[in-house]
This record gives structure tokens, sequence and C-alpha cells, in this order.
């Protein structure tokens, strides 16, 4: 088995977990857990994250791969958070460039702008910890990508209140589009690499790989550590989003959006 079959959540945990899938099918706006319900420690959250993702799971495949929100210290103070945070990424949710979502499908479409990793060797929780050099001879390939994020109408001020909601609620993640995989890429200056996002043809972004915790190696090393501290591995095969090198754009129903990093290509997505 690739992963570990989890062991039984205490019943405050997974009541928190259903509660969650239960906002998210009604497509209820973004709000609390209630007070009994709430994470009080990170692990807590995590451990609601892990439940609720279990709940979608049914409907949308295995968990094959992460993300990391929250890349940047200003980020982190915007919301309360002392940390990034990690999201499970579902079977079903993964697309390919060039890609179609509808809008309606979603309570508030967020897109953001990111390098995607693809693990090639595992990286188990029993060797961590990890560090960026440590982590880079297990990626098999990078790829420019989009992560999908609804934030169900979020208020900033009401998530700053609660700031444990966002790893509860598995950072939002709604799903990721994939460029094509560059496999060539130990020559390229990742920290140098720049990346370009553009609407309809009209720039709208640009930043370098150095925007996400320094080197997106070094938020992958971030990643496997976090897993690690839960007793979880990244394994081969699975996909990695880096963190956004580009604040988060709301796309509109007609629009074309297209990201291209140096040396790994582009990816595309329309929104209908």
């Amino acid at each position: 088995m690739r992963r570990h079959k989890r062991a039984p959540a205490e019943p405050r945990v997974e009541r928190a977990g259903k509660w969650l899938y239960d906002a998210h099918a009604r497509r209820d706006r973004f709000a609390p857990l209630p007070g009994e319900l709430a994470p009080v420690s990170v692990a807590d959250a995590y451990a609601i994250q892990a439940e609720y993702v279990g709940f979608r799971a049914g409907e949308l495949g295995a968990v094959v791969g992460y993300k990391i929100a929250l890349t940047t210290p200003a980020m982190r103070a915007m919301v309360g958070m002392d940390e990034p945070v990690a999201g499970d990424l579902l079977e079903k949710t993964v697309r390919r460039s060039p890609a179609r979502v509808r809008a309606a499908d979603f309570s508030r479409l967020l897109v953001e702008f990111e390098i995607a990793v693809e693990i090639g060797e595992d990286l188990p929780a029993v060797h961590a910890p990890y560090t960026r050099e440590t982590v880079a001879g297990a990626v098999a390939a990078l790829m420019p990508a989009f992560e999908l994020i609804d934030d169900r109408q979020a208020d900033l001020a009401v998530l700053r209140a609660h700031p444990l909601m966002l790893p509860a609620d598995n950072a939002w993640n709604e799903g990721v589009v994939l460029g094509a995989p560059v496999r060539d890429w130990r020559h390229l200056d990742l920290a140098a690499a720049r990346g370009v996002a553009t609407l309809n043809g009209s720039a709208v972004g640009e930043g370098k790989g150095a925007d996400v915790m320094g080197h997106p190696l070094e938020a992958l090393a971030w990643l496997a550590n976090n897993l690690a501290s839960r007793g979880l591995g990244l394994w081969r095969s699975d996909v990695v989003m880096t963190g956004s090198l580009i604040t988060s754009k709301t796309p509109q129903p007609g629009d074309r959006l297209r990201f291209e990093v140096d040396g790994l290509g582009a990816a595309e997505l329309a929104v209908e």
C-alpha cells in the first residue's frame, strides 16, 4: 500500500470533518467550525483535514499529492499563521494542460501560479529531517501549474479570527492544472526562473522561484518535514504544488489564463 491506513479518529474530529464536508456539499459560505468542533491546535487542524479529505475521497479519489499555502511571511501575517499550510490533492481534481473549468462549479474561483514537482523516489517519514539538497534527488520532473482554489466567499477578517480553519479546510484546494513535465531540469536556476501570468493575452503578474520560501525545493523540503511530523511520507508519482509565484487571480467565464516559467514551458486554462 502506498499510504498507511489511518487510525480511527476521535468522534469530535470525525464530526468536524463531516461538518466541513457537508458545508462544502451545500455550497455554504466559508464559516468557522462550531465551538465544540473547532480545531484547538495545528495538529488538531490537520487531524480534521484528514477526516474531511477522507469523506471527499469517496467521490474524488485517493490523495495523489499536496499543496503548500502561505509560503511568504506577508501571507502568513495576513491570516494569522506562523508557518505555511499543507493540503491534500485528490486524484480526480488533477487536470492536465490545456484544461477547462466552469466558474459555476465554484463559489468563488481563485487561480494561483506555481511550479509543480513530480516525485520520483519515496521520501518516507523515517528519513526526516529533509533539506533542499536531500529532496532534490527525489524530484523526477518539474512543470508550470495552476492551483484551483475555492475560498467560498470567505471574509478575510473571519479567517484571521480563526486561522486554524485554513489547514482544517484543506487550504481551500479544489484541484490543479499541470503543464507538461520537464525531466531535464537540473541545469535550471530555479531561484532565478521567472514566471509570467497572462489573462486574455495581457500580463497580469510575474514572479520568480525565489519568491517561494527562497527556492521551490525549500518548499518541498518543508512539506516533506511537515508530513513526517504527522507520520506521513511523499511517494513516487506524488505531485507537489510548491506555492504561488504570483498573487491569486479571480477569473470570470470566458477568461483564458496562461502561465509560463523559464525553462519549463507553459500551462493553459480556460474558464467557462
